[in-house]
């Protein structure tokens, strides 16, 4: 590389997400690396991730995307290839292999893991190694939601799995997005001194994209000369285990609909088994409700909604709070206890209501649904959460990443001034 070329390294980050059954990772990642771009438009940023769905959700230029074979987390411990008719094993050899090869071949100078230090079943740690041992300046940062699942759980599962030894070992940074005050995330799990002191809370993440379209998401089920027809939107982010929730939603709605006018627009998710998508439109016949499998702009249709009902998701829950709109969060029942945790914390600060999963009788549903439409389209203004998540993580990386291209750029000058020049 002579000295005009060096003065022009490209910032790169590459990013690992293991998502291969929903749709929060892709959804979060994405929002970072499109802020990291937006901030510095030269940055390049690679993502290593699994989805089934690819490229779900909208990127910005320079940010590309490497598909891995799909698996899929069935129980604690217990992984199994999603696609491929091969054994976990040989799935996840050929995961290793190519997270290693693509990783060296790119030579990012941010890597940053979202949510599993060790990766699946460990195969981050063969790469990880190779970073330290070949002495690049490539900075490992962990990327981790505000609640992860319940601290007995969590302090098990990674003890037995090397989680807590990797980051001590591997990681310079650790980015927690979330709030210290509402979920301390280092103390409930048990994180060493050593690695608290890596820490930055970022606050929640929330997409910095805006609803586009709110009159026309709210125009799709009612006429704009209806002013007494409330609209209720039930989501579910990828919607693999919503039908429970959407199904008590609907058998309430003949009772919601004796006591007040609705319409019930039900997003079911791409992920929610065909045969019971099927179920739920038929269970529509006759009532005031549609069903979708997904739509383009969650936040419009947030913003046009008198009252959200969702899963507890982290970025659905963080759309939700960000627009400030009343919203009843009904957990998922398990196996991970993460949903569970943030929605009551966050019922108790009044950032949003709650169903217990175990309590969806017909009668407890009407009346919560009715209440919190009786009580108006937005939640009180009062100690708002802070979401500025996407921001600061975006500008923790950044600044590694010039920090690390400028020493690149450095070094190659310095070895291009050391060139014998050519006869």
């Amino acid at each position: 590389m002579n000295s005009a070329q060096s003065q022009n390294v490209t910032p790169r980050m590459m990013m690992y997400s293991q998502d291969g059954f929903g749709l929060g990772h892709m959804r979060r990642t994405t929002s970072i690396a499109n802020q990291v771009v937006r901030a510095n438009p030269g940055a390049a940023i690679l993502t290593m991730a699994d989805s089934r769905l690819g490229q779900f959700f909208e990127s910005s230029t320079n940010h590309d995307y490497l598909k891995l074979p799909s698996i899929l987390k069935a129980g604690p411990g217990d992984w199994r290839a999603v696609s491929l008719p091969l054994s976990f094993s040989a799935v996840s050899s050929m995961r290793c292999e190519l997270i290693r090869s693509a990783v060296l071949s790119y030579q990012p100078h941010v890597l940053l893991v979202d949510h599993m230090p060790h990766g699946a079943m460990g195969e981050l740690i063969p790469t990880l190694a190779a970073l330290r041992n070949s002495g690049a300046p490539t900075k490992i940062v962990l990327g981790l939601r505000d609640i992860l699942d319940a601290p007995e759980v969590v302090r098990r599962r990674w003890s037995l799995e090397g989680a807590y030894e990797a980051i001590e070992r591997y990681y310079d940074t650790v980015l927690v997005y979330g709030n210290r005050e509402v979920f301390d995330l280092a103390e409930q799990y048990g994180f060493s001194p050593t690695v608290r002191d890596r820490m930055v809370y970022t606050g929640y993440v929330c997409t910095p994209q805006t609803a586009r379209y709110t009159a026309r998401a709210r125009a799709k089920y009612l006429s704009s000369s209806d002013t007494q027809t409330k609209l209720i939107v039930a989501m579910a982010g990828g919607g693999a285990d919503a039908y429970p929730m959407m199904r008590a939603l609907l058998d309430a709605l003949p009772a919601i609909s004796a006591q007040q006018k609705v319409y019930l627009a039900i997003i079911a998710g791409p992920f929610m088994p065909a045969e019971q998508r099927r179920d739920l439109e038929a269970r529509t016949r006759g009532l005031p409700a549609r069903v979708s499998l997904s739509v383009n702009d969650t936040l419009s249709y947030i913003e046009a909604a008198d009252l959200t009902i969702a899963m507890a998701g982290y970025n659905t829950t963080m759309e939700i709070l960000r627009s400030g709109k009343r919203a009843i969060l009904i957990p998922r029942r398990g196996p991970s206890a993460e949903q569970r945790m943030r929605a009551q914390l966050f019922a108790e600060r009044d950032w949003v209501e709650m169903i217990d999963p175990d309590d969806l009788d017909t009668e407890r549903v009407v009346a919560q649904v009715c209440g919190a439409l009786d009580r108006g389209p937005r939640m009180p203004e009062l100690h708002r959460p802070d979401i500025s998540g996407v921001t600061t993580s975006a500008d923790v990386l950044l600044d590694m990443m010039d920090a690390a291209s400028a020493a690149e750029n450095l070094e190659a000058l310095e070895l291009g001034l050391q060139l014998p020049l050519a006869a």
